[in-house]
């Protein structure tokens, strides 16, 4: 069974930063393509970083430039690095991954950006 648990969120100053975990488990990790989506108050899911299997990222625009995703097969886990943060960019954030056609998502983590 494919788990995914996210974690490193917060309450965090603007300008300041943080890195979100995913532990990921129950399929080959390698073989997955990971994501990283968030959902602010009021808002709609969105996408805010993908990094495929063969290392090829995309990022939002709103956060080009401010945030990394990155991964470590090794340990089975999906990172986003997070600098700049910025008021807007409150929100629930979810890791994703698709594997074989299906999609996992994980439970959630709370980042608030606030003075």
């Amino acid at each position: 069974q494919v788990h995914l648990v996210e974690s490193g969120g917060g309450l965090v100053q603007p300008g300041g930063s943080l890195r979100l975990s995913c532990a990921a488990s129950g399929f080959s990790f390698s073989d997955g393509s990971m994501a990283w989506y968030r959902q602010g108050p009021t808002k709609q899911r969105e996408l805010v970083a993908s990094l495929t299997r063969g290392g090829t990222t995309n990022y939002d625009d709103s956060v080009n430039g401010r945030f990394t995703i990155s991964r470590d097969n090794a340990k089975n886990t999906v990172y986003l690095q997070m600098n700049s943060l910025k008021p807007e960019d409150t929100a629930v954030y979810y890791c994703k991954a698709v594997v074989a056609f299906k999609q996992y998502w994980g439970q959630g983590t709370q980042v608030t950006v606030s003075s």
